[in-house]
């Protein structure tokens, strides 16, 4: 998939690919065993781990086989969460979205404006005709933000994930190209 309309503009935002210098914003997510407690991994540990996620983010993205975006706050330059697009289908113009914000900053609106921008270029230039989302069911504030969205829960599958040997089930959502288009 080609990237290169990047960064994508919000009113508050700037989405764009992560970078070297996001790595102590990221380790401060990622390392937040709240912001953690959905995710299908546990809290990191070591800023090294960031450091990895970038490289392989970078590329993923020279490849066009996924894209992690950094939500830096045009405020004051800090990259508050990441949203992404990944197990990317080209046949079958479809891939996977994540997300994950700072704690601090849930309650804000920050991930429905980052994702409403993502979903638009997805839909739009870059042809997608599916998204889908696998979360945490007990996770109501990320089914929430799907739901605002247009995203309809298609289905669970039961015991998926084992994280740092807690069992949880997996939420699966999907949203469709002209569901999108149709919204009001």
């Amino acid at each position: 998939m080609d990237f290169s309309a990047l960064p994508l503009l919000t009113p508050r935002l700037r989405l764009r690919p992560v970078q070297a210098r996001d790595a102590t914003d990221l380790f401060a997510i990622f390392s937040d065993p709240q912001t953690m407690r959905y995710w299908s991994s546990p809290p990191w540990t070591t800023l090294d781990q960031a450091q990895a996620m970038i490289a392989g983010d970078t590329a993923a993205l020279a490849s066009g086989e996924a894209l992690r975006l950094g939500l830096e706050r045009l405020a004051d330059g800090r990259v508050i969460g990441v949203c992404s697009l990944f197990n990317l289908s080209g046949q079958n113009r479809r891939a996977e979205i994540g997300y994950a914000l700072a704690r601090d900053a849930w309650g804000q609106g920050w991930m429905d404006e980052a994702l409403r921008a993502l979903v638009a270029q997805a839909f739009g230039p870059w042809g997608l005709h599916r998204l889908e989302a696998d979360i945490d069911p007990r996770n109501t504030a990320s089914a929430r933000s799907l739901q605002r969205l247009g995203f309809q829960e298609e289905g669970r599958l039961r015991e998926r994930w084992i994280v740092a040997g807690e069992v949880s089930d997996s939420g699966l959502w999907g949203l469709l190209a002209r569901d999108w288009a149709a919204r009001p």
